[in-house]
């Protein structure tokens, strides 16, 4: 029987609340962590424009991932959702447990994609949206990043090793910000082991069922459950 059958009005009111966008890519991967964890979570589908009072009374910030706790505590950096999904249950051990190193060198690398490479795309796809001269010069900037994914992933399989990590899940969604920027420029690019990689992502049942599109919740009040 699907675990969501098994859920009554009583634990509903148990369980985590996850705000959430469809497309932005910090919340997917939130959702992608707390996919891979298995475990159930309410998800509440937003637009920008139309933030729920309940979010913004939780983290008047007004962003997301959210990750409302039944105990009323916030989470609310998408780096912070998915360690915590994944340190309650990580059945693929995403985190690499036995080893303490690994998990730091892994954290200090989203720490860098998500500051100094971030901001390269940022301007990369301002300079393609406004057609502007330095289009290429953008890229070039963002690309420094991507050959150094090309080298781990020319080693392994994942960024970190044959096996699949946070890394992977974390810096996904980015990557396929840059890989839609310029498409055809990309789709030619000397980053083969990257395109590769990417595509396992895009085109996976996990993909699929991350990315489904639900009703807002502003607008229906739907209870969706959101689980591996």
């Amino acid at each position: 029987m699907p675990e969501n059958d098994l859920i009554d009005n009583k634990e509903i009111n148990s369980l985590p609340i996850l705000y959430s966008l469809r497309n932005c890519p910090y919340a997917m991967r939130g959702r992608l962590a707390i996919y891979k964890s298995k475990k159930t979570v309410l998800l509440r589908d937003l637009v920008l424009t139309n933030k729920p009072p309940e979010m913004l009374e939780a983290s008047p910030k007004g962003t997301v991932p959210v990750v409302v706790l039944p105990d009323g505590q916030v989470i609310e950096e998408s780096l912070d959702v998915m360690l915590w999904a994944l340190k309650r249950s990580d059945p693929d051990d995403l985190l690499y447990a036995y080893d303490e190193n690994c998990l730091a060198e892994m954290l200090v690398i989203i720490n860098e994609f998500d500051t100094d490479f971030k901001r390269a795309l940022e301007a990369y796809k301002c300079a393609k949206r406004y057609q502007e001269t330095n289009v290429e010069e953008c890229r070039q900037v963002c690309e420094q990043y991507i050959v150094r994914l090309e080298s781990k992933l020319t080693e392994h399989r994942f960024l970190m090793s044959e096996k699949e990590s946070l890394l992977d899940i974390a810096l996904m969604p980015f990557i396929r910000q840059f890989a839609r920027v310029e498409r055809q420029w990309y789709l030619q690019s000397p980053y083969p082991k990257v395109r590769q990689w990417l595509n396992s992502y895009l085109q996976s049942p996990v993909f699929t069922k991350v990315m489904a599109k639900h009703p807002l919740w502003v607008d229906s009040g739907e209870v969706v459950f959101f689980n591996g």
